[in-house]
């Protein structure tokens, strides 16, 4: 690691208990600092977080936030998914204490070149395909961020000629100061989190902040079928790289396939690298067939868009199992994917409410209390040569931990079908 002696002696205080939380919290400890977290849940997760802490002298408050908690240290670190207007946030800049992400604290200390990915849509996939890429090519790579393994938890083992492919969201952007990827991919821009922004140009703004530092040494790659993109490409001082449509690859594709002609990687190797890729958990994740009934768990799907991709991938008859917590998103957006395609429609979470006024004049749409009935639902709806498709378009924080949970629950009560002989 560089920059070792950064937060040593200093007071810091992470917001957030979560994966990310857990993994500031031991790093900054290893490095010497005086460590607080502050949750403001008190559920199994974060007590089981509690007993994976390399120390007891890492002060804990669970349950809520209090000022005299904030007060007095010298920087607050914010994990991935923590709003702006928590509390603790706008205590830490009423009394002048420096906030920043859990992407700025890990880049502080990364000595390895960074590749970051950000985009409304298939960030998770293009970050784990050029981390596929990187391998075939003999490089050593780690892959994170929000795809699953916290940055600051593996910037211990980083060396200079390694490699990060690191999945950014716009959340985590708002509060980087000095973050500087040695290439930045921006994949596409759609309405999304409009339950976070309170007008669409925020949301694109925090997203542009992923080149905001990068220079003339650096690289920039667009989505040139994005206008959106296209016109925030005049924005970056890095060396701008477009991508758009190629023969037999997709969208996710073509930008992997711009990041490897950056780093020198052969295009036939990453094409053998794209028919070798069996996909990531969790996003059109095949995970049985009960009596000719295909399940699907597409989980990451948290965007109209996304839910669009996969009905389109699909070509089978459709029972959409959908839901979750609102982002502020348009869901009769995906009627023209779904029109004479999805079946059936069953609706959990909070957001099913809205989701059935946007969709029952054009599909029989039904509600259910919990992910279990709703797979019961569908599988009782199901004829033989159906999809039973787990596609929410909402995130998962009223039900779930994360999508992540969401998709691991949704499987376990499939191949609890498979194994009580489909009698549910």
């Amino acid at each position: 690691m560089r920059n070792q002696d950064y937060f040593k002696g200093k007071r810091i205080v992470i917001v957030g208990f979560a994966r990310s939380g857990l993994a500031c919290a031991n790093l900054l400890f290893d490095l010497g600092a005086r460590v607080s977290i502050t949750d403001n849940k008190s559920d199994d997760l974060v007590f089981n977080n509690k007993k994976k802490l390399r120390s007891a002298n890492i002060k804990v408050e669970l349950g809520g936030h209090s000022q005299d908690f904030i007060k007095g240290n010298d920087l607050l670190v914010i994990s991935p998914g923590v709003p702006n207007e928590a509390m603790p946030i706008s205590w830490a800049k009423e009394q002048g204490i420096p906030v920043i992400s859990e992407i700025e604290l890990a880049w502080v200390l990364c000595p390895a070149n960074i590749i970051a990915v950000t985009g409304s849509n298939g960030k998770t996939t293009v970050t784990t395909l050029i981390g596929k890429i990187l391998e075939a090519a003999g490089k050593k790579v780690f892959v994170c961020g929000n795809i699953g393994r916290p940055f600051s938890g593996e910037v211990e083992r980083m060396k200079a000629d390694d490699y990060v492919s690191l999945e950014v969201s716009s959340f985590q952007l708002e509060n980087i100061r000095d973050f500087k990827p040695k290439v930045s991919v921006l994949l596409n821009f759609t309405r999304n989190h409009m339950d976070r922004y309170t007008a669409i140009e925020q949301y694109l703004d925090a997203k542009k902040r992923i080149f905001i530092n990068q220079d003339a040494s650096d690289y920039a790659v667009f989505n040139s079928d994005d206008p959106v993109l296209r016109q925030a490409a005049n924005d970056s001082r890095a060396k701008v790289v477009l991508f758009g449509k190629v023969n037999g690859l997709n969208p996710n594709h073509s930008a992997v396939m711009a990041v490897g002609s950056i780093l020198g990687i052969n295009e036939d190797l990453c094409r053998k690298v794209f028919n070798d890729f069996g996909g990531v958990e969790h996003r059109m994740e095949f995970v049985a067939e009960i009596n000719q009934v295909k399940f699907i768990n597409d989980s990451k799907a948290t965007t109209v868009e996304s839910a669009m991709w996969a009905l389109r991938s699909i070509n089978s008859p459709i029972i959409l199992i959908a839901g979750g917590k609102d982002k502020g998103l348009h869901y009769e957006q995906v009627l023209p994917a779904a029109r004479g395609k999805v079946r059936e429609v069953i609706l959990i979470g909070e957001a099913r409410e809205k989701i059935k006024n946007s969709l029952q004049n054009d599909l029989s749409v039904h509600e259910a209390n919990t992910l279990k009935d709703a797979v019961s639902l569908a599988f009782c709806k199901a004829n033989p040569g159906d999809s039973v498709l787990l596609s929410p378009m909402c995130a998962s924080f009223d039900m779930f931990s994360d999508y992540e949970q969401r998709g691991r629950v949704f499987k376990e009560i499939v191949l609890d079908l498979v194994k009580n002989g489909a009698k549910y």
